[in-house]
C-alpha cells in the first residue's frame, strides 16, 4: 500500500482572527491527513481547535528581519496583507516548517475546506510540481507546491522578485498581477501588458517548456453563488457538485455576522447573504 504523499499547508495572519475564523477551524478538523499551520501573534486561545492545525507564534518584524537575512537584501513588509506577495516563497523563508513534508501549500482564513484528498489524489501528487485550483491563474487562496529546491525557489525566476519583495506596494504577486477579469474571459497571461511578472507567468511559461508539471483546473467554489452545502466535511454546490473548498473572498466582504456559534455544526447552509446552522 502506497503511503500517503504528506502536506503542511501554511497561512500567515496578524491581529484578531476574523469573524469567518471558526468555519476555517472547523473544516480542518475533517482533514486529519493535511497539517494546516498558522504564523500569526495572535496569542488567544482557538475553541475546538483540532490536532492539525499548528500555531506559530512569530512577530512580523521577525519574519520581516529573517527573510531579508535569507534573501539578501532588505525586503517590505510593513503591513500584514503584504505577506500575500510572499505566498511563493514560503517554502523558502520557513524550511524548518516544511522540512519533513512531501508537498507545502499556501492558503487564507477565507476558506471552508471539503474533502481535499478526494480532489488531490495520490496519482496527481506523483505527477504535479505545482497544483492550482483554478484553469487560468494561479490560485493565492490555496495552491500546493512539490518540497523540493526547484520549486521553493521558483518565485526567484521572475524578473521583477526584488522589485515586488522590496517595495511596500502590494502587486497581487502570488497570483496574476490583478488581471483576474482578463484571465477569466479567456485572455493569455503572455500577452497582457502587466506591472510585473507574476507568479502565474513563471508557473505556466515552465509547464510549457515542460520544465515542470503543473495542474491548472477549476475545483474550487466561489463568489456569491449561494446554494452551497457543508456536509461533514464536504462542501457541495446545489447538491449536485461537490468542490475541494468553498472561498469566502466575496462572502466575507458582503457579510459581517454579529454573532456565532459557540460550535460550528457538522452540517450548514451558506446562501448569498447568510450563513444557516439549521434548516
Amino acid at each position: 500500500m502506497n503511503k500517503l504523499k504528506s502536506i503542511a499547508v501554511l497561512t500567515c495572519w496578524y491581529g484578531e482572527y476574523p469573524w469567518y475564523f471558526p468555519y476555517y477551524v472547523h473544516s480542518c478538523s475533517f482533514n486529519p491527513t493535511i497539517d494546516f499551520y498558522i504564523i500569526t501573534d495572535n496569542l488567544d486561545e482557538i475553541p475546538y481547535k483540532p490536532k492539525n492545525l499548528i500555531i506559530i507564534n512569530r512577530k512580523l518584524e521577525d519574519i520581516k528581519d529573517a527573510a531579508s537575512e535569507k534573501l539578501g537584501f532588505t525586503v517590505n513588509i510593513d503591513y500584514p496583507y503584504k505577506l500575500c506577495d510572499f505566498k511563493p516563497a514560503y517554502g523558502f523563508l520557513f524550511p524548518e516548517i516544511i522540512k519533513d513534508y512531501d508537498f507545502w501549500g499556501q492558503s487564507d482564513l477565507d476558506i471552508i475546506y471539503g474533502n481535499v484528498r478526494d480532489f488531490i489524489t495520490k496519482e496527481m501528487l506523483e505527477e504535479f510540481d505545482f497544483i492550482s485550483l483554478r484553469h487560468d491563474y494561479v490560485t493565492g487562496c490555496f495552491a500546493l507546491y512539490r518540497n523540493n529546491n526547484v520549486m521553493n525557489t521558483f518565485f526567484m525566476r521572475s524578473k521583477d522578485y526584488k522589485k515586488v519583495f522590496s517595495d511596500s506596494k502590494h502587486y497581487c504577486f502570488d497570483e496574476c498581477s490583478f488581471a483576474w477579469h482578463e484571465l477569466t474571459e479567456g485572455a493569455s497571461i503572455f500577452d497582457l501588458d502587466l506591472e510585473v511578472e507574476s507568479f502565474t507567468h513563471l508557473i505556466q511559461k515552465a509547464d510549457q517548456m515542460k520544465e515542470i508539471k503543473a495542474h491548472f483546473d477549476f475545483l474550487l467554489i466561489e463568489g456569491l453563488t449561494g446554494r452551497i452545502t457543508f456536509d461533514n466535511g464536504r462542501i457541495y454546490f446545489k447538491n449536485q457538485f461537490e468542490g475541494i473548498l468553498y472561498h469566502l473572498i466575496l462572502f466575507k466582504k458582503e457579510n459581517n455576522p454579529m454573532k456565532i456559534a459557540k460550535r460550528i455544526p457538522d452540517k450548514y447552509y451558506i446562501s448569498k447573504t447568510k450563513i444557516y446552522h439549521s434548516r
